[in-house]
Protein backbone atom coordinates (compact mmCIF):
# COMPACT_ATOMS: atom_id res chain seq x y z
CA UNK A 1 0.00 0.00 0.00
CA UNK A 2 2.96 2.31 1.10
CA UNK A 3 5.43 3.47 -1.34
CA UNK A 4 8.78 3.84 -0.79
CA UNK A 5 9.41 7.80 -0.66
CA UNK A 6 12.26 9.35 -2.50
CA UNK A 7 14.59 10.91 -1.08
CA UNK A 8 13.44 14.60 -2.61
CA UNK A 9 9.89 14.13 -1.05
CA UNK A 10 9.41 15.53 2.09
CA UNK A 11 6.42 15.79 4.80
CA UNK A 12 6.35 18.85 6.79
CA UNK A 13 2.73 19.30 8.69
CA UNK A 14 2.70 22.82 6.57
CA UNK A 15 2.07 21.46 3.54
CA UNK A 16 -0.98 19.83 5.13
CA UNK A 17 -2.26 22.76 6.52
CA UNK A 18 -2.02 25.20 3.50
CA UNK A 19 -3.90 21.86 1.13
CA UNK A 20 -6.68 22.65 3.80
CA UNK A 21 -6.37 26.15 4.00
CA UNK A 22 -6.84 26.45 -0.10
CA UNK A 23 -9.40 23.98 -0.66
CA UNK A 24 -12.62 25.37 -2.30
CA UNK A 25 -14.04 22.04 -2.62
CA UNK A 26 -17.87 21.42 -1.13
CA UNK A 27 -16.03 18.59 1.19
CA UNK A 28 -13.34 20.29 2.10
CA UNK A 29 -12.14 19.59 5.72
CA UNK A 30 -13.32 22.53 7.53
CA UNK A 31 -10.72 22.47 10.86
CA UNK A 32 -10.64 25.80 13.28
CA UNK A 33 -6.85 24.73 14.37
CA UNK A 34 -4.08 26.98 15.32
CA UNK A 35 -0.70 26.35 14.34
CA UNK A 36 0.16 24.55 17.84
CA UNK A 37 -3.07 22.64 17.17
CA UNK A 38 -1.75 20.64 13.95
CA UNK A 39 1.40 20.61 15.67
CA UNK A 40 0.01 18.30 18.06
CA UNK A 41 -2.13 16.53 15.78
CA UNK A 42 0.62 16.09 13.65
CA UNK A 43 2.26 14.42 16.30
CA UNK A 44 -0.58 11.77 16.28
CA UNK A 45 -0.06 11.17 12.52
CA UNK A 46 1.75 8.93 9.86
CA UNK A 47 2.61 10.49 6.40
CA UNK A 48 2.83 8.60 3.16
CA UNK A 49 3.09 9.05 -0.12
CA UNK A 50 1.17 6.63 -3.26
CA UNK A 51 2.38 6.78 -6.83
CA UNK A 52 0.06 6.96 -9.51
CA UNK A 53 -2.67 3.80 -9.70
CA UNK A 54 -1.66 2.52 -6.06
CA UNK A 55 -4.59 1.28 -4.83
CA UNK A 56 -5.41 2.83 -1.09
CA UNK A 57 -8.08 0.95 0.05
CA UNK A 58 -10.06 -1.80 -1.07
CA UNK A 59 -14.34 -2.29 -1.30
CA UNK A 60 -15.10 -4.42 1.42
CA UNK A 61 -11.88 -3.89 3.33
CA UNK A 62 -12.10 -4.01 7.19
CA UNK A 63 -9.57 -0.84 8.05
CA UNK A 64 -10.79 1.82 9.75
CA UNK A 65 -7.76 4.43 8.93
CA UNK A 66 -8.43 8.41 8.21
CA UNK A 67 -6.36 9.98 5.47
CA UNK A 68 -5.75 13.37 5.11
CA UNK A 69 -4.97 14.56 1.21
CA UNK A 70 -2.11 16.86 1.56
CA UNK A 71 -1.54 16.64 -2.53
CA UNK A 72 -2.65 14.63 -5.66
CA UNK A 73 -6.04 13.50 -6.41
CA UNK A 74 -7.59 10.15 -5.83
CA UNK A 75 -10.17 8.55 -7.71
CA UNK A 76 -13.22 6.40 -5.22
CA UNK A 77 -14.94 4.01 -7.01
CA UNK A 78 -17.80 2.18 -5.90
CA UNK A 79 -19.51 -1.24 -6.96
CA UNK A 80 -22.92 -2.55 -6.51
CA UNK A 81 -24.74 -5.72 -6.59
CA UNK A 82 -25.17 -4.98 -10.07
CA UNK A 83 -22.15 -4.65 -11.28
CA UNK A 84 -22.79 -0.31 -11.78
CA UNK A 85 -19.71 1.64 -10.94
CA UNK A 86 -19.60 5.21 -9.38
CA UNK A 87 -16.87 7.30 -9.56
CA UNK A 88 -15.85 10.41 -7.45
CA UNK A 89 -12.42 12.33 -8.05
CA UNK A 90 -11.32 13.48 -4.61
CA UNK A 91 -7.79 16.05 -3.84
CA UNK A 92 -5.85 17.89 -1.53
CA UNK A 93 -7.55 19.65 1.38
CA UNK A 94 -9.99 16.66 2.00
CA UNK A 95 -10.23 13.27 3.73
CA UNK A 96 -10.93 9.84 2.49
CA UNK A 97 -12.34 7.19 5.47
CA UNK A 98 -14.33 8.94 7.67
CA UNK A 99 -17.52 6.42 6.70
CA UNK A 100 -15.49 3.32 8.17
CA UNK A 101 -13.79 5.30 11.10
CA UNK A 102 -17.07 6.48 12.40
CA UNK A 103 -19.48 3.60 11.40
CA UNK A 104 -16.67 0.44 12.13
CA UNK A 105 -18.42 -1.34 9.06
CA UNK A 106 -16.26 -2.46 6.08
CA UNK A 107 -14.92 0.14 3.30
CA UNK A 108 -17.42 1.38 0.73
CA UNK A 109 -14.78 1.88 -1.89
CA UNK A 110 -12.23 1.37 -3.36
CA UNK A 111 -9.57 4.29 -3.91
CA UNK A 112 -6.68 4.36 -6.38
CA UNK A 113 -4.33 7.27 -6.51
CA UNK A 114 -4.73 9.29 -10.10
CA UNK A 115 -1.92 11.27 -9.55
CA UNK A 116 0.60 10.66 -7.36
CA UNK A 117 -0.16 11.96 -3.87
CA UNK A 118 0.90 12.61 -0.26
CA UNK A 119 -1.15 11.74 2.75
CA UNK A 120 -1.36 11.63 6.15
CA UNK A 121 -3.11 8.68 8.58
CA UNK A 122 -4.66 8.77 11.60
CA UNK A 123 -5.37 5.13 13.01
CA UNK A 124 -8.19 4.75 15.15
CA UNK A 125 -5.44 4.06 18.09
CA UNK A 126 -3.98 7.22 17.46
CA UNK A 127 -7.35 9.01 17.32
CA UNK A 128 -8.32 7.49 21.04
CA UNK A 129 -4.42 8.37 22.17
CA UNK A 130 -5.09 12.17 20.80
CA UNK A 131 -8.73 12.11 22.24
CA UNK A 132 -6.89 10.97 25.52
CA UNK A 133 -4.88 14.00 25.58
CA UNK A 134 -5.45 16.64 23.71
CA UNK A 135 -9.95 16.38 23.90
CA UNK A 136 -10.70 19.89 22.22
CA UNK A 137 -8.09 18.75 18.89
CA UNK A 138 -10.26 15.51 19.11
CA UNK A 139 -13.39 16.63 19.21
CA UNK A 140 -12.89 19.62 16.78
CA UNK A 141 -11.61 16.90 14.34
CA UNK A 142 -14.66 14.89 15.00
CA UNK A 143 -16.58 17.91 14.16
CA UNK A 144 -15.19 18.83 11.14
CA UNK A 145 -15.01 15.40 9.75
CA UNK A 146 -18.72 14.65 10.84
CA UNK A 147 -19.27 17.97 8.80
CA UNK A 148 -17.32 16.56 5.35
CA UNK A 149 -19.11 13.15 5.51
CA UNK A 150 -22.83 15.43 5.99
CA UNK A 151 -21.63 17.33 3.21
CA UNK A 152 -20.70 14.22 0.69
CA UNK A 153 -23.97 12.38 1.87
CA UNK A 154 -26.01 15.20 0.95
CA UNK A 155 -24.58 15.81 -2.69
CA UNK A 156 -25.49 12.25 -4.26
CA UNK A 157 -22.88 12.42 -6.50
CA UNK A 158 -19.91 12.96 -3.72
CA UNK A 159 -22.11 10.37 -1.44
CA UNK A 160 -19.49 7.48 -3.51
CA UNK A 161 -16.48 9.23 -1.50
CA UNK A 162 -17.62 8.50 1.87
CA UNK A 163 -15.75 5.41 2.12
Amino acid sequence: MNAALPAAIRFDIQGLTQAIMHCHASDALRCQFSQPHWDILASHLQPFALNNGQVLMEQGALDRTLYFIESGTLSVHYEDEKARVRMALVGAGTVLGEGAFFSHLPRSATVQASTPCKLWCLTPLRFVELANRHGSIALELTMALGAVMARRLYNRPRRVAVT
